[in-house]
């Protein structure tokens, strides 16, 4: 599995402050960057993160492994979801992107491609780096719900996709 993840929108999940001075913004970065990658090993997924570079980046898009993950940064005036969208035309229905980003999002699931929103990508991301896998899934067991009786009722096709993507994290 590869994950596609718009990385301020994941890393400002559950914050009422949005905004952070360059200190702030680069430690947080780098703390985001380091549980990702703890949870790609685990997990044994590819990792890219894109962050935004458009209002004070390079003149060119910058790429670059860190920690056994690929990081995007956006060339100056371009921003990150125009470079996930880009991702998603290239390598198709093969990913999953994170973002709570109403206009990626749809442009990924035109592209038959599962999205999660970031906020619950971040808890399941937690939970896999603090409790062991074997643990993770008795809880997951302990929350199944009884089969409800009546005429059933299938889920969209966009539904199902983001079913199965949740069940992999």
């Amino acid at each position: 599995m590869h994950l596609i993840i718009d990385g301020y929108n994941l890393l400002h999940v559950g914050r009422s402050v949005i905004y952070l001075n360059s200190i702030e913004l680069q430690w947080e970065r780098d703390r985001l960057i380091d549980q990702l990658s703890a949870y790609g090993k685990i997990k044994g997924w590819e990792i890219t993160a894109v962050f935004d570079g458009w209002q004070g980046g390079w003149s060119t898009e910058k790429r670059e492994r860190k920690k056994g993950m690929e990081l995007i940064f956006s060339r100056l005036g371009e921003k990150a979801d125009e470079v996930i969208k880009r991702l998603v035309k290239e390598k198709g229905s093969g990913v999953t992107v994170v973002t709570s980003d109403r206009d990626v999002s749809r442009y990924a699931e035109r592209m038959a491609v599962a999205v999660i929103p970031s906020d619950q990508f971040k808890g399941k991301m937690e939970r896999a780096i603090v409790k062991p896998e074997k643990e993770i899934e008795e809880d997951e067991e302990e929350g199944r719900e009884a089969k409800k009786k009546g005429p059933s009722r299938r889920p969209s096709k966009r539904e199902r996709r983001r079913r199965a993507a949740l069940k992999k994290l």
